[in-house]
Order: structure tokens, then sequence, then C-alpha cells
């Protein structure tokens, strides 16, 4: 577990809403068809959310998830995000404070790719406190393998 920041105090004095967050994305072909998914668990409440995009890379289906997520939240929270997607999680916490610093650049010189996605990413994680986990694929977690099904079933056929 990685604390990646602190996010915004709560001006109403309520205590923060707990969500907890699995994201997957997945493409036919990389690039080609891709499809995104999260699941989106408070209290009692369960939300599924997902989407497509007629021609991407799974990377950008996985950014996509985590996006799309925390955009369906209503308030800032106390938020754990859990993925199969160590670019996802090690990005959000290990290399995005390397990548502003270096104004996008890799340490070979070339550009980040998905940057669009990443700032984005950034900018919405900002406003919460956010855990990121990786889990491993397709393996013992039963919420992952549903995330990793409806991401699939996102792709058009």
């Amino acid at each position: 577990m990685i604390l990646l920041n602190d996010g915004p105090n709560h001006p109403s004095g309520r205590p923060p809403t707990v969500v907890t967050i699995y994201t997957d994305g997945a493409c036919s072909g990389n690039p080609g068809p891709g499809g995104w998914a999260a699941i989106l668990l408070s209290g009692v409440h369960r939300k599924e959310i997902t989407g497509y995009e007629a021609s991407t890379t799974n990377n950008r289906m996985e950014l996509t998830a985590a996006i799309r997520a925390l955009e369906a939240l209503k308030r800032s929270s106390v938020v754990e995000v859990y993925s199969d997607s160590s670019y996802l999680v090690r990005g959000m916490t290990e290399w995005l404070p390397g990548w502003i610093r270096k104004q996008w650049r890799l340490s070979t010189g070339g550009a980040v790719e998905n940057r669009d996605l990443w700032e984005r990413l950034q900018t919405l994680a900002a406003k919460h406190r956010i855990e990121w986990h990786w889990v491993r694929g397709h393996a013992a977690d039963p919420l992952n393998r549903e995330v990793d099904r409806l991401a699939r079933t996102a792709i058009p056929k």
C-alpha cells in the first residue's frame, strides 16, 4: 500500500467517504479496439462503469479506467484503488514526480507516452486521499477477475 497524497480537507466537517475501486483495461490487439471498466464500492453501494474506444492501447485503457472511476466520485474521498496494471500503479506511486520534474521526459530523453491521460489522472487524484494497490491479474481476487471480465466485455465485437 502506498499513500500518494493527503487530499483536500473537508470544509463541511463531515468524515470523508471511503471508496474502494477496482479498475482494468483490455485491448483486442495492441493497438486495437479496447475496453475499460471500474467497480466502485462504498458502504452498501456498488457502481459498475465501462466504456470502449475503437482504436487504442492496453495502457491507455488502464489509465482511462482509473480516470473514469475518479471522475465518478461526487466529493473528495479516501480511496483505495486496486489494479493489476503495474504501469498504472507504478506510474502514480513512483514515476510521476520524476516525469514532472523532467518536464515529461524519460531518463532516455524520449517523451512520456500517454501524457494527456497521466496529467488528467494526476489532477483527479489530487482531489482525494488515495492508496494505489497492485494485485496479481487473473489470480485469487474475485473483484479483479470481475472487472477484467467487464473490461473485455466492453470491447466492441
